[in-house]
């Protein structure tokens, strides 16, 4: 049993009452397929009955699955990233003990009202951060059409959290129809990761934009283990002569090395052991992809991550960074 006074999960989904039931009305089969199988989404007891397990136990809550644009047109992803964002903020004012932070919902595919957004949730409500899906609608992050809200968001000094989203309508080949075996999801997740974190490497957003931060769900993708891989193929002179990755200041291994990653890879060990060597401690923040991510006898918790982490082989104040300060410092969190 862990014994660090504070675990700061900074990354938690959710889906108040007064958002799911907007969802539903839109999208009821999204919400009987996503929502309602995890009751600590939108239930809140069933929440804090969880999280009291675990002593000191705090948590960053983050919208929780679908990305409003993937179900709803301009206008109407707009309402419901109003009403997510707001419902989220009353439970931060209500239960601050619970919840010291929550990172923003927006409709992006309504640029002007992301932006619009953004502003209100981080000057007004004084949320810490914004989640963006990728791909957004089959568009990669860095269209030029988003490079507006990396500049404001870089200006703000705060996070911008990656999640990945692939369903079985992207087939494992090309002769299929849909993907087969959860493949979409286990792998398919953790490729959308890799991917749009290369495209926001080589389409120059950490030279644009030099405070831009990002934070990526599951531990930085494939990225950690495949960092020779990349430098063979990214970071070789032959491939620049070739003229087929752009040329950038620093070597692109360098940038990857910029992201912040979550731990959220369900207690592997010898994966946060491979992301620490790769990107350092300081750049990996606790979180559980609760209520979807770690399982112990059946029940969704946060065991199978403190276990790991608690494993590693780091100091006890590298320690307090993965569950403490990194997200203290990333998020300029209150607390």
């Amino acid at each position: 049993m862990s014994t660090y006074s504070l675990k700061i999960d900074a990354y938690s989904h959710i889906a108040p009452p007064r958002y799911r039931d907007a969802l539903e009305k839109m999208s009821p089969k999204t919400v009987t397929y996503m929502i309602d199988p995890f009751p600590p989404l939108y239930d809140l007891d069933s929440r804090f009955r969880i999280m009291d397990r675990y002593q000191n136990l705090v948590q960053v809550i983050a919208p929780a699955w679908p990305a409003v644009e993937a179900i709803a047109d301009a206008q109407k992803a707009r309402d419901l990233a109003r009403i997510a964002n707001d419902e989220m903020a009353a439970l931060v004012s209500k239960y601050p003990d619970r919840f010291p932070a929550a990172i923003g919902c927006l409709p992006m595919n309504n640029i002007d009202a992301a932006l619009e957004e953004t502003e209100r949730v981080i000057e007004e409500l004084h949320f810490r951060g914004i989640l963006m899906y990728t791909p957004i609608n089959d568009k990669p992050l860095d269209s030029p059409e988003f490079m507006p809200f990396y500049e404001k968001m870089a200006a703000y000094n705060l996070p911008i959290l990656i999640h990945p989203m692939r369903n079985r309508d992207y087939p494992d080949y090309r002769t299929e129809n849909e993907s087969k075996y959860r493949v979409a999801f286990l792998f398919g997740w953790v490729y959308e990761t890799t991917v749009a974190m290369t495209r926001l490497v080589f389409s120059g957003v950490f030279d644009r934009y030099p405070q831009i931060k990002f934070l990526t769900h599951h531990c930085g993708g494939m990225v950690p283990y495949l960092k020779e891989r990349i430098k063979c193929f990214l970071d070789s002179g032959e491939m620049r002569r070739k003229d087929e990755v752009p040329r950038l200041s620093r070597a692109p291994i360098d940038y990857y090395k910029m992201f912040y990653n979550d731990t959220a890879i369900y207690g592997n060990l010898e994966g946060l052991e491979c992301a620490r060597a790769f990107c350092g401690v300081d750049h990996l923040v606790f979180a559980a992809d609760f209520p979807l991510g770690d399982t112990e006898f059946g029940n969704r918790n946060y065991r199978q991550t403190i276990n790991a982490i608690d494993e590693m082989h780091v100091s006890d104040e590298d320690r307090k960074k993965i569950y403490e300060l990194n997200a203290r410092q990333l998020l300029r969190l209150p607390i």
